[in-house]
């Protein structure tokens, strides 16, 4: 992993996506397209923001999105599809392409394995990800499923997982966060040639320092990352809090 601490959430965002957006560029100069995967959540505010304003050709970019709510209508605020609508997809000029997760699909399974046919058409460029309180990637929660073959699975979601939706305020209650989605497996995940992981906050503390500094194990499912080959990521001193070998 290659760690960069940042003194703000802003700093970090505007780095986090000048770094992707140099992926992006060098990928269509190379092979004419890129292929890159987003996530949603607090964490990723800042470097959306930034992102959107870089200069990229987006005609030439297809975007995947890495998780939804199953059954959530696209008009909840917390729906991952609107997310990404309001905050990149509809502010890009020109995109080849948005693939995006329908949690209102009749078979969920079936929308798995449509989704599936469209990820393993070419590999994956970038991964914009984060880090969840309980140490999840996209909603694999503990203990998640590290040898799962599947690109796109159906997940039970945890009620750290659920609670951290209330805390952050997409949800008014517990009770009213949905408790299944459809998320990208955490193997297809580490198949993304490039990771930026953007993980801000205090309340991420606890799990970025058993990411970065733990074991690697189920429990702790963003340990997985210590594996990958290009994983950058991006951090503010209060998420930086606890590990004992911060840059």
């Amino acid at each position: 992993m290659k760690i960069r601490v940042f003194d703000s959430k802003t700093e970090m965002g505007i780095a986090a996506a000048q770094n992707a957006s140099s992926i992006i560029r060098q990928k269509i100069d190379n092979q004419g397209l890129a292929r890159i995967v987003l996530a949603t959540g607090v964490s990723q505010f800042e470097m959306l923001e930034a992102l959107v304003k870089e200069p990229i050709d987006w005609s030439k970019t297809t975007v995947f999105h890495l998780d939804e709510y199953i059954s959530l209508p696209a008009t909840h605020p917390a729906s991952f599809r609107r997310y990404l609508r309001d905050r990149f997809v509809d502010r890009v000029a020109g995109l080849a392409d948005f693939h995006a997760i329908d949690g209102e699909a009749a078979d969920a399974a079936a929308e798995c394995r449509r989704l599936a046919a469209l990820l393993q058409a070419a590999p994956i460029d970038l991964a914009c990800i984060g880090i969840g309180e309980n140490g999840h990637l996209a909603f694999n929660d503990p203990p998640a499923d590290f040898d799962c073959k599947e690109p796109f699975i159906i997940v039970d979601l945890d009620d750290a997982c659920r609670r951290q939706q209330v805390g952050e305020g997409w949800f008014k209650s517990l009770n009213s966060v949905p408790s299944r989605a459809i998320s990208m497996s955490i193997p297809w995940i580490m198949r993304c040639q490039t990771l930026v992981c953007t993980v801000p906050d205090e309340r991420k503390a606890p799990a970025l320092q058993a990411t970065v500094e733990g074991p690697i194990t189920p429990m702790v499912p963003a340990s997985i990352l210590q594996k990958h080959g290009d994983c950058r990521l991006f951090i503010d001193r209060p998420a930086a809090s606890l590990l004992k070998r911060c840059p």
